[in-house]
């Protein structure tokens, strides 16, 4: 394989998407220095007023003024053009709308792998570029790598630094939108990212890394009165009550309020009779799931029983010694934690690339 971006006397432009973090403010820096005429480029979600919010670091949240404020403060030190895009409505009416109808299905949501593939890679853009803005290339400060195969497809690629990979939140995008990506910080580590932004003394340097989707209550966003209800073993036995099972997600250990000589687990949530199935720890292993809605990235779609890679949750390694046939994945070692709605997604078992994903069902 050959990296898909080399500088020419040309200059390429580059829109960066800041999001006033240490890491977009970085890659925006870095693609300054190699060479690239920047433009900075802001999604604004927020709508004040709609929602309370909170003060935990998180992509959605009513410190988004302080965000926007600090991304424009870089683009002027760097001399760089920079503007907001107004997307606010638009989220509400798809990532927040899908997040509230997930849960109340019984479901659990990934709202971040919905809101790259549609608004930040995909709305932000084209908003950019509706609004007069050329560019050659578009860059986050994800931690992941793209790079060009010998068949002309485009390979998606877990970051260098395993512990801040973010390739499986970026399985939903397209060979199109990877050709036109640049991702400065793929094959960085997290330290030297800080590093980088301290030695330049960027405001960003020191800040925290949003570790929720949003920042407040995420009761405010599902909108749902109270609904009480049983929790139930996986016999039907009565072991305790609710107040609404969307509180709750599969594989959940901690803060269930039922007392047991062994810990339960969620292991079902019930969203027709409004109630909350929890068991043993073996009763929450799972050793095989089937996806919906799959993206195959790194490859065209492959017939037959192949061994691969899989997560099923955001964090950690890729596990080993699984198997995937048509939209099956079989993992005989077993995983706990298998949650319907979230995201599966597939590596290859003997190298880096990330073949696709799907949605649990």
């Amino acid at each position: 394989m050959m990296p898909i971006h080399t500088l020419s006397p040309a200059s390429p432009t580059v829109a960066v998407g800041l999001s006033g973090g240490v890491d977009s403010s970085v890659a925006a820096l870095l693609l300054k220095e190699q060479g690239y005429n920047v433009i900075g480029v802001t999604m604004k979600l927020w709508q004040d007023g709609k929602y309370k919010g909170g003060a935990r670091d998180a992509c959605f949240g009513a410190g988004e003024k302080e965000d926007i404020a600090e991304a424009e403060k870089l683009a002027g030190r760097l001399g760089i053009e920079y503007r907001v895009f107004d997307m606010s409505r638009h989220y509400e009416d798809t990532i927040v709308r899908y997040f509230r109808e997930t849960y109340l299905s019984g479901k659990t949501p990934n709202p971040c792998v919905r809101c790259n593939a549609t608004m930040k890679f995909g709305l932000l853009p084209r908003l950019a570029e509706a609004d007069g803005l050329k560019f050659d290339y578009f860059a986050t400060g994800h931690y992941a790598r793209v790079e060009r195969g010998a068949d002309g497809r485009m390979k998606l690629l877990r970051a260098k630094d395993e512990a801040k990979d973010q390739s499986y939140f970026l399985y939903r995008l397209s060979q199109k939108q990877l050709e036109r990506h640049i991702f400065p910080l793929g094959c960085m580590s997290k330290t030297e990212v800080r590093a980088i932004a301290r030695k330049y003394d960027l405001a960003a340097a020191d800040k925290p890394d949003s570790q929720d989707f949003y920042s407040g209550d995420v009761d405010e966003l599902i909108g749902e009165a109270a609904r009480p209800g049983d929790i139930v073993d996986v016999n039907g036995r009565k072991v305790g009550t609710h107040n609404g099972f969307w509180h709750y997600t599969i594989g959940q250990r901690k803060g269930l309020g039922v007392a047991a000589a062994e810990p339960y687990y969620v292991v079902d949530l019930d969203a027709c009779r409004n109630r909350v199935v929890v068991g043993s720890r073996q009763d929450a292993v799972k050793t095989s799931l089937e996806m919906e809605d799959v993206n195959w990235v790194s490859t065209a779609p492959v017939e037959g029983r192949i061994p691969v890679r899989v997560k099923v949750r955001s964090g950690g390694a890729p596990r080993p010694g699984a198997w995937l046939e048509g939209n099956k994945v079989e993992f005989p070692a077993g995983i706990q934690g298998v949650a319907p709605g979230q995201s599966a997604v597939l590596y290859s078992a003997e190298t880096e690339e990330l073949l696709c994903g799907g949605i649990i069902k």
